[in-house]
């Protein structure tokens, strides 16, 4: 368990098998039906034109939960315990750390106006948080950290994640499939269902407005109401043609949607029925569901990205056709309803509209992430690789055998010198004088080619370079494996080339194929290099959602941190990460390093 979070909540010390059973209470536990009649199942559904494309080595995420679940990592149980006092966001990774080193826990379409959310009252920007299976919290963009389950053995698997709200923010709920319910910060603990028998899992969990209740939804449909949760129906003891995979409850409470594995939309109390993909044939299952901030509209999204919108739902957005090796686990809306984020399930995470892009988690996890929850923040980005104000050196083939000097914190080492081009010979030797401050860049050149992998290319400016772009990253990273280093670690695309010069719309493709290259390589933090001055003559009004490492030499890189957006309003909109802030020919002797070499800061 967390060193300084204890969970409060209920844990039956002899959890039981999911049987086939009817769910039995005893004195005060929950609200629940299973069999009562429900309402005929909408035979009629439609879909946005989202190319849905998913690579046959993309697994479903229950298979992945249930997989590690198998594995005999959840086996233990905890019981009800004190509050938890809030920690830092490092602690919150830090303390889902495993032996191991594996740490637990981007189709238009015209959208329509939704009222704004409620405002964040524990920050004053959209940030997020991760759950593993395992019950690892993942705090980004300054949210608040109260504690999880990371480390601590439990009898089944976490699947769900659901926070206290604009109420005050102040906590969150896990659950795990057998109905188990871990309660952090300020969440009450109202009751769960450890310990009974289940006709089958608990596949999804939604807080009440006022965060005092919640309901847990199973995969046949079954509802399970706790606190000031009203029960307005279920489809427990109907037949399903695909189990149900998630719940979404209505603005005011006084209703909910059950979704189904083929987006099959079942809508009780005051929840209105907008539409569903169940009479439509999806290359990959429906994984979650979000509704929208007024209750008349909600989007479903798929394992392979696929996203669907209906009622007044917007659509910024998908990853349907972007080719990918881990499925999509979750999806979350920003606090005003501009955007959403989704996440797969090693933890990378796409944002689409308005959503900032806070961070993904560390490449390598203990256990698969199940979902991604909105969050108020302070907009401070804590995934980076390297601490804030630490200092180091990106050096290339150029350095072959001339290495800076320690000590270094940040270490960013060159794969290749231009697209397709030949392996830095010293790579390995840089690789390891990088130790575990590794990071990797691959120096991208201008061309085209005429196919790729990339479904999502046909969605660009311009197919051919973003094919290009796509093979060209596919091309790198399988260079940098053949070197015999580590290369599931953070990489950098260094956008400067001349060729790319004089057809922005084209070079914008090109990045985000390599993006998408690297990403379908299964890299969680794929950042971009570039002089701020330059990038929006070599790629235009373009401006992704990923880290941003700046070249902008001979000022204070901690001012530079604070105040470049403000100087350039084109830029790659993710984190401001790393500053380059001197090199040979124009020194800044700054934090004892070496101006001989390229000089770095961590924001």
């Amino acid at each position: 368990m967390d060193a300084a979070s204890t969970p409060t909540g209920f844990r039956s010390m002899n959890s039981t098998q999911v049987v086939d059973l009817l769910p039995r209470t005893t004195g005060a536990n929950p609200t629940m039906h299973r069999a009562e009649p429900a309402p005929a199942r909408p035979t009629r559904g439609r879909r946005h034109p989202v190319a849905l494309v998913l690579l046959a080595t993309v697994i479903s995420l229950g298979a992945a939960v249930a997989s590690w679940a198998g594995s005999g990592a959840a086996s233990a149980a905890t019981a009800s315990a004190t509050a938890s006092t809030a920690a830092s966001t490092a602690a919150s990774t830090a303390a889902s750390t495993a032996a191991s080193k594996r740490v637990s826990a981007t189709d238009p379409l015209t959208s329509h106006a939704v009222p704004a959310g409620p405002a964040p009252k524990g920050g004053s920007v959209s940030a997020y948080w991760l759950v593993g299976a395992d019950g690892g919290i993942f705090a980004f963009g300054g949210a608040p950290y109260y504690g999880s389950m990371g480390g601590t053995f439990l009898y089944r698997p976490v699947v769900g994640l659901t926070s206290t709200g604009a109420r005050d923010w102040g906590g969150y709920r896990e659950v795990a499939t057998d109905g188990g319910i871990f309660a952090f910060g300020d969440a009450g603990f109202y009751g769960s269902m450890g310990g009974t028998p289940l006709n089958r899992p608990i596949v999804g969990m939604v807080a009440t407005p006022d965060g005092k209740g919640y309901w847990l939804v199973a995969s046949d449909g079954g509802v399970f109401a706790f606190g000031d949760a009203g029960f307005f129906g279920s489809m427990g003891g109907t037949p399903l043609n695909q189990p149900v995979v998630g719940m979404e409850a209505t603005p005011d409470g006084n209703g909910y949607w059950l979704v189904a594995a083929d987006g099959g939309v079942f809508a009780f109390g005051d929840a209105g029925f907008f539409g569903s993909t169940g009479d439509i044939h999806l290359v990959s299952p429906i994984v979650s569901m979000s509704g929208t901030h007024d209750g008349l509209g909600y989007l479903l999204t798929a394992a392979d990205g696929g996203v669907f919108a209906f009622g007044d739902a917007p659509f910024y957005g998908s990853l349907g056709a972007t080719p990918k090796t881990q499925p999509i686990a979750s999806l979350a809306d920003t606090l005003d309803g501009g955007g959403y984020w989704m996440v797969n399930s090693n933890g990378a995470v796409t944002a689409f509209g308005d959503a900032t892009y806070w961070g993904s988690t560390p490449q390598f996890l203990a256990a698969p992430i199940v979902a991604i929850v909105q969050a108020p923040g302070t907009g401070a980005f804590t995934a980076s690789d390297y601490p804030s104000a630490s200092y180091g050196y990106d050096i290339s083939n150029y350095q072959c055998g001339d290495y800076p000097p320690a000590p270094h914190t940040v270490a960013v080492v060159q794969v290749v010198g231009a697209s397709f081009g030949r392996t830095n010979p010293c790579l390995s030797g840089e690789a390891a004088w990088a130790g575990g401050g590794l990071n990797l860049y691959m120096y991208l050149t201008y061309g085209d080619a005429a196919s790729s992998g990339d479904g999502a290319c046909a969605s660009t400016g311009d197919v051919t370079s973003c094919n290009y772009g796509f093979n060209a990253a596919v091309d790198a990273f399988s260079k940098a494996e053949s070197a015999g280093i580590n290369a599931g670690v953070p990489w950098w695309l260094d956008v400067e080339d001349p060729s790319f010069q004089g057809h922005t719309t084209a070079s914008a493709a090109l990045v985000q194929g390599a993006l998408d290259g690297l990403r379908f390589e299964g890299i969680n933090s794929v950042g971009i290099y570039a002089s701020p001055g330059n990038w929006k003559y070599l790629v235009g009004d373009y401006e992704p959602s990923v880290p941003y490492w700046a070249a902008d030499w001979q000022l204070l890189p901690w001012t530079t941190c604070g105040n470049i957006r403000s100087i350039y309003p084109v830029l790659p909109s993710g984190p401001v990460q790393i500053i380059q802030y001197g090199a040979p020919s124009y020194p800044l002797p700054l934090g004892g390093m070496s101006t001989s070499f390229d000089d770095d800061y961590a924001c």
